[in-house]
């Protein structure tokens, strides 16, 4: 199942992410907890996203997963810098709030890839990831909209 130790890591961090994610989304924003647990989600997905970097066993070069963790880490970025320098920019908490809640949803679109094109039979892999991606996208967006409105009033 695993092709190395580098192969592991990287699973277990995508684990590990996609449980903290989930518990930032399902409970109060601010506070004490929310910022660990947010911690805890970056760091894991910092390492997730280290590994995807090395790990070049599908196309055997730079591919197209190699891209997409280049966006996951801009993603991480647009949404932890103006946490991290809220005095400084302007509706800091709306950046925060779309930018990690994307980051959460790509995780989640990539995990549904990984799972339906590893159980699916051989030579559905482009329209299975596609497909995946899209569910996922569709959904978070509904529900990143739909939670914007109770979390941001103020910035309507």
């Amino acid at each position: 199942m695993f092709h190395s130790t580098l192969g592991l890591v990287h699973i277990i961090s995508a684990l590990v992410a996609m449980l903290m994610g989930a518990v930032v989304i399902a409970n109060p924003k601010m506070g004490a907890f929310h910022k660990r647990m947010g911690y805890g989600y970056v760091a894991s997905m910092l390492i997730l996203n280290g590994t995807a970097f090395q790990i070049f066993h599908l196309f055997g070069r730079f591919g197209p997963f190699h891209a997409l963790a280049i966006i996951s880490l801009l993603s991480l970025m647009g949404g932890m810098l103006p946490a991290i320098n809220h005095r400084q920019i302007k509706n800091w908490l709306y950046w925060h709030y779309y930018f990690m809640s994307w980051s959460v949803v790509g995780l989640y679109a990539a995990f549904w890839a990984e799972v339906l094109t590893r159980t699916l039979p051989l030579g559905q892999f482009w329209p299975v990831v596609m497909a995946a991606t899209g569910v996922t996208a569709g959904l978070g967006s509904y529900f990143i909209r739909r939670n914007a409105s109770q979390l941001l009033p103020a910035l309507k």
